[in-house]
């Protein structure tokens, strides 16, 4: 025999949860950082509109990083600038990050020496980006305990970094780069290309002369046009599909 529903018990069940959900975002409002937000100003400079969402990861050496405006910094997020806290990095920020860019959840960004970062940058999760690598030159010596290496990192305005990605110390990714999941860039990757595999290769790039090499295999996707309304979206979402082949086929206006 069913068990009788007890009534009460759901609706408190229900009460609860969305007290909890309602105070945890109040939480996570509440501790994001901004530029208006008292943990904004230990930053070498904080953009407008820029945020850091909360929780945050490990983040220290704010004083020599720079992150510009209209930035979204996803949960989880590290950003650190020197080997560990409080170190003095002199004049200059070590950790520059352009106007726009995009950091998914779980990033890290771990500048011991100079991390570039261009505008309009999109990472996806849990990408890793490094100026320094451990050092395995002595065989007798825990490597753990080697002075590591250190070389600057930059990565050109414009580019997609795949989810759990690596980009190594001296990195040069150019513009517009597409950097696959989970791919292991070092060295130079040119503009427009799009690298894969570890160590990452070259599987696709774009020039003037010959435009994709290999050519891409479906079409560019078309933008929505100015000026279109939900309401006209909606409605063409319930179009049959001979429907919308039809109006596809109409020559536009002018």
């Amino acid at each position: 025999m069913p068990k009788r529903k007890n009534t009460f018990s759901s609706w408190r069940r229900g009460l609860a949860q969305r007290a909890v959900h309602a105070a945890w975002s109040w939480v996570q409002r509440t501790g994001s950082v901004t530029a208006e937000h008292p943990a904004g100003f230990r930053f070498r400079s904080l953009g407008e509109a820029t945020r850091l969402a909360f929780p945050l990861g490990t983040v220290f050496g704010e004083p020599w990083i720079r992150i510009g405006s209209y930035c979204i910094i996803a949960e989880q997020v590290t950003l650190t600038a020197g080997l560990m806290p409080d170190l003095d990095l002199g004049p200059e920020a070590i950790l520059r990050i352009g106007d726009g860019v995009v950091l998914g959840r779980g990033s890290h960004v771990i500048a011991d020496t100079t991390v570039t970062i261009g505008d309009d940058c999109y990472f996806g999760p849990y990408v890793y980006v490094t100026s320094t690598n451990h050092s395995y030159d002595d065989p007798h010596e825990p490597i753990g305990k080697q002075w590591p290496r250190m070389e600057p990192v930059e990565i050109g305005p414009g580019c997609w970094i795949g989810t759990g990605a690596v980009i190594l110390p001296g990195a040069r990714i150019g513009r517009n780069a597409v950097v696959a999941a989970g791919a292991v860039v070092r060295g130079t990757v040119p503009d427009h290309a799009v690298v894969a595999g570890a160590p990452a290769r070259v599987v696709r790039r774009w020039t003037p002369e010959d435009g994709w090499q290999p050519p891409l295999r479906t079409p560019a996707p078309v933008p929505i046009p100015d000026g279109t309304t939900p309401q006209q979206l909606r409605a063409l979402a319930d179009l049959a599909e001979d429907e919308v082949a039809k109006l596809a086929a109409l020559e536009p206006e002018g």
